[in-house]
């Protein structure tokens, strides 16, 4: 697999980018070229955090390599720049799909303005956006996820786990995104146990994204939360949430991961046991399926959408010590079944 670093920063030109995208000792291809290629290769480009983050962008990346391994495709990867603008993630799309990537996979909801300039530019290869539904077009997949659903999940656990009646959730930036994870979260709480409390933080505000990058902001974040009392903490913070994780497994309490089954990332292995679960998106199935429905010449477009009745979002299972808690799981599956029944409507803001 072929991993570009920090491929778009301002002021580089779009030619030499597409220079910069293909694997050493290749050449590149004209925009022309792009227009048959069928998931032959394909790439994505990361968010806040890049790959490494233990988390959402960790779980794009698994798609991308299942796909390599599955069905033969080459992978393109790409990584931000810390702090960049619009325009560069335009540049960097430019570039994949110059190179002849099909599709062309943006990795978090920061991509939509650079997809909806760039998308048009090349109608014969599809764009995939995860976390987003405000740029459609023809050639553009919608990969989107019910995270408020996972989240009351988290909450059940966290509510019946509790003992001090305090729990934390830390939000890396104050996006709507974000708020849907806290109020699916607040909800579960508080619809299982209306005595526990949740305090809530964000670490960022926009336009400043750090609280998605920084693992120091994380673990100052958790370390405030312990100090008044909370003994479950839920991160939604990307790479800062790994910060989070540390202060908490180091305190002794539980930690709830995000997106990725976070006790089994090789990263977070010296926390693990603190991880009780996490509150997961199948990311990496979603770009694998947009892979092959591209090899398969029957591109997904539109919204695309990953819920509890899909198995899309849910609570990770791998730490024994959760498994064991009968009294939890059936909490978390009696929940579960309400939800895709019908019978519980989770909230999307709190």
């Amino acid at each position: 697999m072929r991993r570009i670093t920090r491929i778009a920063t301002v002021g580089v030109m779009s030619a030499a980018l597409a220079l910069s995208v293909t694997a050493c000792g290749e050449s590149s291809t004209s925009s022309g070229a792009s227009s048959d290629s069928k998931a032959d290769t394909t790439a994505i480009a990361y968010d806040i955090g890049g790959r490494g983050d233990q988390s959402f962008n960790d779980a794009a990346y698994a798609g991308l390599a299942r796909a390599e391994k599955e069905l033969g495709v080459k992978g393109t990867e790409a990584e931000p720049s810390d702090g960049e603008a619009d325009a560069d993630k335009v540049q960097r799309l430019t570039a994949l799909a110059r190179a002849g990537n099909n599709p062309v996979i943006g990795v978090g909801f920061s991509y939509a303005p650079a997809i909806k300039k760039v998308a048009p530019k090349f109608p014969k290869i599809t764009f995939g956006i995860i976390d987003d539904a405000s740029v459609t077009g023809d050639n553009v997949a919608n990969i989107v996820f019910n995270e408020e659903q996972g989240s009351y999940l988290a909450g059940v656990a966290a509510a019946k786990v509790t003992k001090t009646k305090k729990v934390g959730f830390i939000g890396g930036v104050e996006t709507p995104l974000i708020k849907k994870f806290e109020a699916g979260f607040v909800q579960g709480v508080t619809d299982t146990d209306s005595s526990v409390k949740v305090v809530p933080q964000y670490l960022t505000q926009p336009p400043n994204f750090d609280g998605f990058s920084k693992p120091d902001l994380g673990k100052a974040a958790a370390q405030g939360q312990l100090d008044k009392g909370a003994d479950v903490i839920y991160s939604a913070a990307g790479l800062a949430g790994s910060g989070a994780i540390e202060a908490v497994s180091k305190a002794g309490k539980w930690n709830i991961g995000v997106d990725s089954d976070q006790y089994a990332q090789e990263g977070l292995a010296a926390y693990k046991e603190s991880i009780l679960t996490s509150a997961t998106k199948d990311v990496e199935d979603s770009v694998f399926n947009l892979i092959k429905s591209v090899k398969d010449d029957k591109p997904e477009s539109g919204e695309v959408r990953y819920g509890l009745d899909k198995d899309g979002v849910g609570l990770a299972t791998s730490n024994a010590a959760f498994t064991k808690m009968t009294d939890v799981i059936a909490a978390v599956d009696k929940a579960k079944k309400e939800i895709i029944d019908g019978k519980i409507t989770v909230r999307t803001a709190p």
